[in-house]
């Protein structure tokens, strides 16, 4: 720690941090555009200037480390003037938009120009126009408000791992855009709109609807991924206008995926129902809540007095809240029936009485980036968690290894230290070699139940990289993925996948599908145990898609694309007759 002064007031800071974070830890308040402190350092607006004492000039707090002994004033005649030189200089070329800007109301600028600006303008020759860019359906560009500030471009480079944006030209001539005009792709790309401090960046979905001291904010959990990215959620007289991050260091840190914020949009689509339907004959017509509910229960009394609770099944969504999960399972068991799964993309049960209470991560979430070594098995946490990718792109850039075992040539936004990409029956094998290659290297004897699988195996010299990689690692993690619950053979997966992480000495964990699966199998959602974790009798839904059900309940299901078998899924509901769907 090093002892500073800033505005008269003593402060002891970090070595090595700079001036503006020093402040910031002390409450001191130092105007900045381009600083942001979950990006590298740029120092392109020069707004946060400030006297040095000894200095020749004010300097940028941005990129001045502190010193012992170093006395800084924010405040003084000297740091004013050239704050304020800074705003006149960037209000140049900047349009009078704010009565038509989306950015009105929550603007950095038009706060510091209210704070640093003057009420008028010397610059009296032509503004510079640069033509909007178009970033596809989600980003509304006005690229004429650019302040050059290069948020965006930082964002893409170094948080979400594909350069879409940057900066072409010199001078007042520079331009933030994509060189080729295309459409931005990352799966985090609407972050750049909470990070641009004007209103060159702003979101398409929500553009001309509303200012934000219009709207309401109410604090939400996203229920996209198994992430739970924490997430504000504007209002306006009941509907729903834009979802914003809320910050939580231990989960998303400041971000969250595009589908977090802009899934929104279905919200109040036109197909979605406003009141319950039944069918009658061909037909679907509307009914009141009293005449759909008692429409249900005559048809599940039907099935049951004829073929008895058996034949009724539940269907759940793990996207699920626990409440609804709860309750689910708690009206199937009350029917006398055990038949309910959330485990919709799932193909082998055989080895769910050992399975663990709940799928987990086997460490936080904020703990992946610092991981030594991590093997994904069946993940692309590109995709399928946005917010953990993140992480491990942050651990890869701080030296980990991140390995993959997949059935497609997955495109992440790290740099792999190794890769197989096998057929879908092949995983168990190369999973198979890499345990081999762990127990050769410890000495460890193969456990009996897995003996045949690890006999005359050809381990290659990638099975040896990855088992050496993990068997280093101080804090490692292998991951199951999403895709990899789909396998065949998942017993055998699972199995193995337990013994690299206790051989190697690292932590097993899930990335699983859905918002909420751990909560599902806590809720008891599964057809072999109750709520608590004792033990039940019911059919998987495997077994009521192949076998088929009389009644079936839908909780939050559209069989076609929530299942692994589509169209045996959606025959079985076909044949059923009787089926409750608790969808909108």
């Amino acid at each position: 720690m090093v002892n500073i002064e800033i505005n008269g007031i003593p402060i002891q800071a970090r070595d090595g941090a700079m001036v503006i974070e020093a402040a910031d830890e002390a409450g001191i308040v130092i105007p900045r555009f381009c600083y942001h402190r979950k990006l590298s350092i740029a120092a392109n607006c020069r707004m946060c200037l400030v006297e040095v004492e000894k200095a020749p000039k004010p300097l940028p707090a941005c990129a001045t480390p502190v010193t012992d002994g170093m006395v800084v004033y924010t405040r003084s005649e000297k740091a004013l003037e050239a704050q304020k030189g800074v705003m006149e200089f960037l209000l140049i070329n900047h349009p009078l938009d704010c009565p038509i800007c989306d950015q009105g109301g929550e603007c950095e600028l038009q706060d510091m120009a209210m704070g640093f600006g003057k009420d008028a303008s010397r610059y009296t020759e032509p503004k510079r126009v640069v033509p909007d860019k178009d970033l596809g359906p989600l980003i509304a560009t006005d690229m004429t408000r650019c302040i050059h500030c290069t948020r965006c471009v930082r964002f893409g480079r170094e948080i979400a791992g594909i350069m879409e944006l940057g900066a072409t030209g010199r001078g007042e001539h520079v331009e933030i855009g994509t060189y080729v005009e295309r459409t931005v792709s990352s799966e985090m790309s609407g972050n750049v709109i909470d990070l641009c401090p004007v209103g060159a960046l702003t979101s398409k979905p929500y553009r001309y609807t509303g200012r934000p001291w219009e709207n309401q904010q109410a604090f939400a959990v996203a229920p996209h991924d198994c992430v739970g990215s924490n997430t504000i959620i504007e209002t306006r007289r009941g509907r729903v206008m834009r979802v914003l991050p809320q910050e939580n260091e231990a989960i998303n840190e400041t971000w969250i995926s595009d589908r977090d914020r802009f899934a929104y949009t279905a919200v109040h689509g036109e197909t979605r129902l406003e009141h319950p339907m039944i069918k009658q004959g061909d037909e679907w017509k509307e009914v009141d809540w009293p005449t759909a509910l008692e429409y249900a229960v005559e048809g599940i009394r039907r099935v049951s007095d004829s073929a008895g609770a058996a034949q009724i099944g539940a269907w759940v969504s793990p996207s699920s809240t626990l409440e609804e999960l709860y309750l689910a399972q708690k009206l199937m068991r009350s029917l006398g029936s055990h038949n309910i799964d959330h485990r919709l993309r799932q193909l082998d049960f055989r080895d769910q009485d050992i399975a663990p209470a709940a799928p987990v991560l086997g460490c936080t979430l904020a703990e992946l980036e610092t991981r030594d070594a991590v093997l994904l098995i069946g993940s692309f946490t590109r995709k399928d968690q946005p917010l953990a990718a993140n992480r491990l792109r942050k651990a890869a850039a701080g030296g980990a290894s991140i390995m993959s075992v997949s059935t497609l040539d997955y495109d992440f936004t790290f740099d792999l230290a190794e890769r197989i990409v096998a057929s879908p029956t092949g995983v168990v094998r190369e999973l198979a070699g890499i345990a081999r290659a762990l127990l050769d290297i410890s000495g460890t004897a193969a456990p009996e139940g897995l003996a045949v699988l690890l006999e005359n195996l050809d381990v290659r010299d990638t099975h040896l990289a990855i088992a050496k990689h993990l068997h280093a690692a101080e804090q490692g993690s292998v991951l199951i993925g999403v895709h990899a619950m789909g396998q065949g053979e998942l017993a055998e997966l699972r199995a193995l996948a337990n013994l690299i992480a206790r051989v190697s000495g690292t932590a097993l964990g899930y990335l699983p599908d859905g918002a909420n699966s751990t909560g599902a199998w806590l809720a008891g959602a599964v057809p072999h145990r109750l709520p608590g974790g004792a033990a039940s009798a019911g059919r998987d839904v495997g077994n009521m898609i192949n076998d088929g059900l009389r009644a079936c309940f839908l909780l939050g299901v559209e069989p076609e694309f929530d299942t692994a078998q589509p169209a045996r899924a959606r025959a079985a509901i076909e044949a059923a007759d009787f089926v409750v769907a608790m969808n909108s």
